[in-house]
């Protein structure tokens, strides 16, 4: 059953967004859900447990969020006038219903929520580079202009370098008042930053060569083809 929303002096006008346009309504993590829920309706029209399950398979940073959470966001939007609630087509549903039971409701983009979608693809201010916004921006990346995966790209990449910067000054005071294990989680979390900036390093010189992205499984297949002298397979697609 679709949670309630709580009564409003009176909806905002169609494609006027309750927190604002652009970064700022990326400035909270109901931002970044607002965000992906338009981006996976945009491919299609989905029902609310289907979309909470793209959500969680396609997107990491939505694997612990719940109805709670999704539902409230939902009406919220189709408030705005970014989203419509329609009824599943006679296929999806028992053609009648059980007592008690409603039949499904599909979420569908509006027009104005394909523009404000686009308004939201278009933002790369420092929002964008956050961690859990990122994560979130990238899986969109095949949706978005090259310029502004560039700024997103290397927005984070130098929001990593100043956190390396300041982890390395931090473990240097440190070092001697730190135990082995203390020492050693330093020293894991710096290379995980080390490796994520080695990365995007890599995506933004593809990026600017104007490369395809190829599938991290694929690079490594083909990688362990060459080490054993075999054939390096066919570049593939992202």
């Amino acid at each position: 059953m679709l949670d309630t929303v709580a009564t409003r002096p009176g909806p905002p006008a169609a494609g006027r967004s309750i927190r604002g346009r652009g970064d700022e309504g990326l400035s909270k993590r109901s931002g970044i859900l607002e965000f992906a829920i338009l981006g996976l309706l945009r491919e299609s029209p989905m029902h609310g447990y289907e979309l909470r399950k793209r959500l969680n398979t396609s997107l990491g940073v939505f694997r612990a969020f719940s109805y709670g959470t999704l539902y409230p966001c939902l009406k919220t939007l189709v408030i705005q006038g970014w989203l419509v609630e329609e009824t599943a087509p006679d296929g999806d549903t028992p053609a009648a219903p059980l007592a008690g039971r409603r039949a499904k409701i599909v979420y569908r983009l509006t027009a104005a929520g394909k523009e404000h979608f686009e308004e939201l693809l278009a933002a790369s201010g420092p929002d964008a580079w956050e961690d859990e916004h990122f994560a979130a921006r990238f899986a969109f990346f095949g949706q978005t202009s090259k310029d502004v995966r560039m700024r997103v790209l290397e927005g984070r990449r130098s929001r990593l370098e100043e956190r390396l910067e300041k982890m390395r000054a931090s473990l240097a005071r440190t070092r001697e008042r730190l135990d082995d294990y203390t020492l050693e989680l330093q020293r894991h979390g710096m290379e995980s930053v080390e490796r994520e900036v080695r990365w995007l390093n890599e995506l933004i010189e593809t990026e600017r060569a104007g490369r395809v992205v190829r599938p991290t499984a694929e690079r490594d297949d083909n990688d362990n083809n060459q080490e054993n002298g075999g054939r390096p397979g066919d570049r593939g697609t992202a």
